[in-house]
């Protein structure tokens, strides 16, 4: 949490150093859910006293909590995602802030707020944070005591989550370039075993290599097997008996 005062004692100043701050560390993570941690605790420690932060992301599967402060009851979240209703889920159909800085006095999302309350938190701020066409999602604050979450505070949160929203976007996309060169690299080695096996094949039935990829083909179907693996099998075989040889 902030020192010396609240959220409303952010200067431009400071605020530029929490910026600053937010992009090294999300500029050296090594994937997404690493670089989502990393918010979550850079926006947890902008309120002064208890509070708590997470983030939830909306992908092909709905929406999830993809980060969050250790201390912070799941069922917060959870049951925003089953009723539909709640700050975070308010926020994401929105795309706009949304703050109570005193759920006490707030008569929105009644049966979340009592959950809320009953846990120990007395202000929520939420704003979505958009990642890129497939990914989105928001970025909320709990504070445990009323009237931290000011409308500065809300500013300032939504220059962190537009300002980590492109910094995520990069995050990920290293990520799924990683991932694609990974894929590549993958069928790549599972190509270079498929050709040996047909070249073992072809010494073997003394057969072209079209009738050879057809035999293994219809091997791996009879199994059940990926070609690849039939491939792989056929070659660890003939190396093994190379080998006692």
């Amino acid at each position: 949490m902030a020192e010396g005062g609240n959220v409303t004692d952010l200067h431009t100043v400071e605020i530029a150093a929490v910026l600053r701050q937010l992009t090294a560390r999300l500029i050296a993570s090594d994937d997404l859910d690493e670089a989502l941690e990393d918010l979550v605790e850079t926006a947890a420690d902008l309120v002064d006293g208890a509070s708590w932060c997470a983030v939830t992301l909306v992908r092909a599967g709905g929406p999830s909590t993809a980060a969050s402060s250790p201390e912070l009851p799941a069922e917060l979240h959870d049951s925003q995602y089953h009723s539909g209703t709640g700050p975070s889920m308010e926020a994401i159909r929105s795309r706009d802030l949304i703050v109570s800085a005193d759920l006490s006095a707030d008569d929105r999302w009644p049966g979340w707020r009592e959950d809320a309350l009953a846990a120990g938190v007395h202000g929520v701020l939420t704003v979505p944070v958009d990642i890129d066409e497939q990914v989105i999602g928001a970025l909320t604050v709990y504070a445990a005591q009323p009237g931290r979450l000011t409308p500065d505070a809300g500013l300032t949160a939504v220059l962190i989550a537009e300002h980590a929203g492109l910094l995520l976007a990069a995050v990920l996309d290293r990520g799924r370039q990683a991932d694609l060169h990974a894929e590549l690299t993958e069928a790549l080695a599972d190509g270079e075993t498929v050709n040996r096996a047909i070249g073992i094949m072809m010494a073997q039935r003394a057969c072209s290599s079209d009738a050879a990829l057809d035999v293994l083909r219809g091997t791996a179907s009879r199994l059940g097997l990926p070609l690849s693996v039939v491939a792989q099998r056929l070659v660890e075989t003939v190396e093994r008996r190379a080998t006692v040889a």
